[in-house]
């Protein structure tokens, strides 16, 4: 008996809908062990999972008809199932110094920015976002007073190496690879979005995705204490501290996370995770001097003393302003005495060289665009109303 062609259209239709509306698997953030899974639930031998790997990131190949050593019934069948997927390049910026920016949009209407920091001996470094703003609220930051959205996937995260190693075009030499290192200090708080992070980084450090090395890879944290102590646990990279200040008084203020873990709770876990790292390692300390605030001498060797008992370096970054701060960045005179007064007391100091904020590149210049779930933006918006002239 045949089907009336009114039902035989419904059912084609029905169909044709649910083939549309069928959400494919994104493969761009899948870890070794998560894309051998996913290729055992289509009957395939695990070694396929390395041949896709080194396909999207050492190639920077997202169409499977392009995957030649797969045979084409697979490419067939994963192009039906699967994508690679990183978020859209919105915008491209280029510095006169050389930095470059991504705008990308994750959803419709938001957006992260991730950063490519050229250096000597042909060092690319790549500031990558981890959350759609960020909800620690740092004063000194312009990414927090945006707002929080939501975390990014795995694949955002590591689509963002993706999208900027894929910029400089097909490779050849998988051993000359343009971004050397990665610092998880764009947007967002990343040990807030712990899961995704960590798969992103294990991409970032496995010899099938990018390889590079655990001391390329840092992970920079504004201080959740308990995540510092299970990171130790999950994986072994470099670890930043954003501290900014070396009294609690000052950093509840800087650092509202700080209310919740002070200081001294911060330098315990720091050493708890150089001790299960096993090697002569050191913490970065991040510190962002601001003018008249925390830039002085005496800051410096309140500094000094409060990180007596940790392993550490420290990095001085001269604050870069952004649109209603109330901060200021310092002189070159203040910033050179408080370096030198580091050295004098037997520190490592660096001074972070300004780079990209031409294009508001620069550490703390980061926005992005976020639809705010917090309400901060527009409160902070409204406080600026309110004090104008």
């Amino acid at each position: 008996m045949s089907m009336p062609s009114s039902s035989l259209s419904l059912a084609t239709d029905a169909a044709d809908l649910a083939s549309a509306t069928t959400e494919k698997t994104n493969l761009l953030g899948m870890t070794p062990q998560a894309l051998i899974d996913f290729f055992q639930t289509l009957g395939e031998k695990s070694f396929r999972a390395t041949q896709v790997l080194k396909w999207m990131h050492h190639y920077g190949v997202d169409d499977f008809s392009q995957m030649t050593d797969l045979s084409k019934g697979l490419r067939q069948r994963l192009s039906e199932v699967a994508e690679i997927r990183a978020p859209k390049v919105v915008y491209h910026h280029y510095s006169e110094d050389g930095t470059r920016k991504w705008v990308l949009e994750v959803d419709a209407g938001s957006y992260v920015e991730t950063v490519l920091i050229p250096a000597e001996s042909h060092r690319r470094t790549l500031c990558v976002s981890s959350q759609v703003g960020c909800s620690l609220d740092c004063s000194f930051c312009s990414t927090g007073k945006q707002g929080f959205q939501r975390n990014l996937s795995a694949a955002e995260i590591i689509g963002q190496v993706w999208v900027a190693q894929r910029s400089f075009g097909p490779r050849k030499d998988t051993s000359n690879r343009p971004v050397t290192n990665v610092v998880m200090m764009g947007m967002g708080e990343p040990l807030l979005n712990y899961e995704p992070v960590l798969d992103a980084m294990r991409l970032m450090l496995d010899d099938k995705g990018y390889g590079l090395s655990k001391r390329r890879v840092t992970l920079s944290t504004s201080g959740v204490v308990p995540m510092i102590e299970r990171l130790g646990d999950d994986i072994d990279v470099s670890l930043a501290i954003s501290l900014h200040a070396a009294t609690d008084e000052l950093r509840n203020e800087l650092v509202p996370i700080n209310k919740k873990y002070n200081i001294d709770a911060l330098i315990t876990a720091c050493q708890g995770y150089l001790k299960k790292c096993g090697d002569k390692r050191v913490i970065t300390i991040e510190y962002t001097l601001i003018d008249g605030v925390n830039d002085s001498v005496t800051d410096a060797k309140v500094l000094a003393q409060r990180l007596q008992s940790l392993p550490c370096k420290i990095n001085l970054i001269p604050f870069n302003p952004f649109p209603n701060t109330q901060y200021r960045k310092p002189s070159r005179n203040r910033v050179m005495a408080f370096q030198q007064a580091l050295y004098d007391l037997g520190y490592t100091a660096t001074i972070r060289s300004t780079r990209g904020d031409d294009i508001d590149a620069a550490c703390g210049q980061l926005v992005g665009q976020v639809q705010d779930k917090t309400r901060r933006s527009a409160k902070y918006q409204q406080v600026i109303a309110t004090s104008a002239p």
